[in-house]
């Protein structure tokens, strides 16, 4: 079920998205009285899921889920019609009209795209506000995984500063050390403050698994069991606190699963508070050195989290600029792609990397919140100036307004071949890049 869950919100988002980008171009090519021959949500080589037709145009549902677009008359785009350019001129055709009206019905689908996620922004803001857990607050200091450990970080350790310069927010010291090209992170140890100088080679590896790098440290309290649970079938109860394992005092989630690794297949005594009473309980370690328990996951029960709530005015100028500083976020995650040194190539993912950023049950506010990173994505890399994209329509039409000559027809064409040879193929590394890691995993 979580599976169907997270397809339907990707492709509820991708349609909301797509539809609304072919609308920006079809909004002018209208305004500026040109013609629009196709409207299609989804592609539909052969044949489509859906079509009617009103006025000039053929409004239709495709069958494959990668995009959509509008055909309009007089264009080389991916349709390739080369017979109707051919035929002379007609007023109702975009290559009829004056660059500049042109050149707003090309960059029409970027600016929707954009614009549309500042509003989701600024609406999720309003209606949900904003909650994050600072870093100060992290008082149990982090939990490390072998990459922290290996560069110097310590479980326990808390993070002060960045480079000398503090992360208000917790979620926000990983992209930055990944994104800012940062030299050192500063710690609290034990009292002291310790300097971790973040090594050149730091940034490849994390950019394979992010999310193990760091995390909050906490308590350890069941929150419920995995099917068949060892732990449970010993007589733990949700809600436990776990504190020792045989004689050994332990406080934290992480020191329990590295402890228990090293009693695999050997059975132990658990120390455990239940409903403010001790209790030992014996439970034996199965090989995998879990005893399939879930511990609780929300911060809220352990960390003071910050909430922002904002008024309707107050939550329009906090939209843009989380937008604005979203879009510089994923420019500089995109540069990484073309710094050899990072190998973030080989983290690029198609279809299957967006489906999976989307939550396993159905939650608007996360959903509305990634529909609008997605847009961003979307309004980027469609500006791109890579011929058929709309930013390589976008180059050659400036390129025509500044010199005052227009490419010819079978340039453009040509154009267009090279462009959509390019996009297959970046299409095909990202999804069996996809695959492999199915696989790898």
């Amino acid at each position: 079920m979580e599976i169907v869950i997270k397809i339907s919100q990707f492709l509820l988002s991708l349609s909301i998205l797509v539809i609304l980008h072919e609308m920006g171009h079809f909004f002018f090519a209208k305004l500026f009285k040109t013609r629009v021959e196709k409207f299609y949500l989804f592609f539909d080589p052969w044949f489509s899921l859906l079509k009617f037709k009103k006025g000039d145009t053929e409004y239709g549902v495709g069958w494959i889920p990668l995009g959509g677009y509008v055909k309009i008359s007089g264009m080389i785009d991916e349709s390739m019609d080369m017979e109707q350019m051919k035929q002379p001129p007609q007023p109702y055709e975009f290559r009829s009209k004056p660059s500049w009206q042109r050149l707003l019905i090309m960059i029409g689908g970027v600016l929707v795209n954009f614009l549309l996620a500042l509003f989701i922004y600024s609406m999720v803001l309003y209606v949900w506000g904003e909650e994050y857990l600072p870093s100060k607050n992290v008082k149990y200091g982090i939990s490390c995984d072998s990459l922290a450990l290996q560069i110097g970080l310590k479980n326990g350790d808390k993070i002060i500063t960045l480079d000398n310069k503090p992360v208000e927010n917790f979620r926000d010291i990983m992209p930055t050390i990944v994104l800012d090209n940062l030299k050192s992170i500063q710690v609290d140890r034990n009292g002291e403050v310790v300097n971790v100088p973040i090594p050149e080679s730091l940034i490849p590896a994390l950019l394979k698994k992010p999310k193990e790098f760091i995390q909050p440290r906490f308590p350890f309290f069941v929150e419920d069991f995995v099917k068949d649970s060892p732990a449970k079938a010993s007589g733990f109860e949700k809600g436990d606190q776990l504190v020792g394992i045989d004689s050994l005092k332990i406080q934290y989630f992480d020191e329990f699963r590295t402890e228990l690794s090293k009693h695999k297949n050997q059975q132990v005594a658990i120390s455990l508070i239940r409903n403010g009473s001790p209790l030992n309980i014996k439970v034996k370690v199965p090989e995998n050195g879990l005893i399939g328990v879930y511990p609780q996951g929300d911060m809220s029960k352990f960390f003071e989290l910050r909430k922002i709530e904002y008024g309707f005015l107050e939550s329009i100028p906090a939209g843009i600029h989380k937008g604005v500083s979203t879009l510089s976020d994923y420019i500089k995650q995109f540069k990484l792609i073309f710094t050899p040194k990072t190998k973030a190539y080989e983290s690029l993912g198609g279809f299957i990397t967006i489906g999976k950023i989307f939550p396993g049950v159905w939650d608007w506010q996360s959903f509305w919140t990634l529909t609008a990173f997605l847009s961003i994505i979307l309004a980027f890399m469609n500006i791109l100036p890579i011929p058929a994209l709309d930013g390589g329509h976008v180059m050659f039409l400036l390129y025509e307004m500044v010199t005052g000559k227009k490419p010819g027809d079978k340039f453009l064409e040509y154009a267009q071949i090279v462009g959509l040879v390019l996009l297959f193929s970046l299409l095909l590394y990202a999804n069996l890049n996809d695959v492999f890691r199915l696989f790898k995993d």
